[in-house]
């Protein structure tokens, strides 16, 4: 009998990356409509013009970007290394936008998808996945969640642009 713990198995692998396309789809739901919306919030905290439709366009990219991430993952069999990334990506994500409400005395646009739920599915990944991998690939993979990170802060302080 396999054990769980030790060796997932893969439906329970599957099962826990789509959380974050699920959970992504939440974010983006309260980015929108919580509050003044994400675009206004971006707008009048940093001065970046970012239109809904290219809030809407952007988001959905990214949407098509962690599925086919996750389809390349289970196929070319490095689903351990894309949930760290993703976990990675969450948990900063969620952080920052924790950081910049606190900063700011106020609620911003996917504060509350980020306190809970996606800073404990990061957590929860990393703590996961942490004794499932080589401790070289482990850091790779959060370094690369950072590196998503550090490109989404740009590209939206361009307004969604890329140049």
């Amino acid at each position: 009998m396999e054990n769980i713990n030790s060796n997932p198995s893969l439906a329970s692998l599957t099962l826990w990356s789509w959380l974050f396309p699920v959970t992504y789809l939440l974010h983006i739901a309260e980015e929108y409509w919580g509050g003044e919306g994400y675009p206004a919030y971006i707008l009048r905290l940093r001065g970046v013009h970012l239109s809904p439709t290219r809030f809407l366009v952007l988001q959905s990219i990214g949407f098509v970007l962690l599925v086919l991430g996750l389809f390349l993952a289970r196929r070319l069999g490095f689903q351990h290394m894309m949930l760290v990334i993703l976990g990675a990506t969450v948990l900063v994500n969620g952080l920052t936008h924790t950081l910049t409400s606190i900063s700011i005395g106020g609620y911003g646009p996917g504060l509350l998808s980020s306190i809970f739920i996606w800073m404990p599915l990061g957590i929860a990944t990393l703590i996961w996945t942490r004794a499932r991998m080589s401790q070289r690939r482990y850091w790779l993979a959060i370094a690369i969640g950072f590196g998503i990170n550090g490109i989404i802060a740009v590209m939206t302080l361009r307004g969604g642009r890329l140049s």
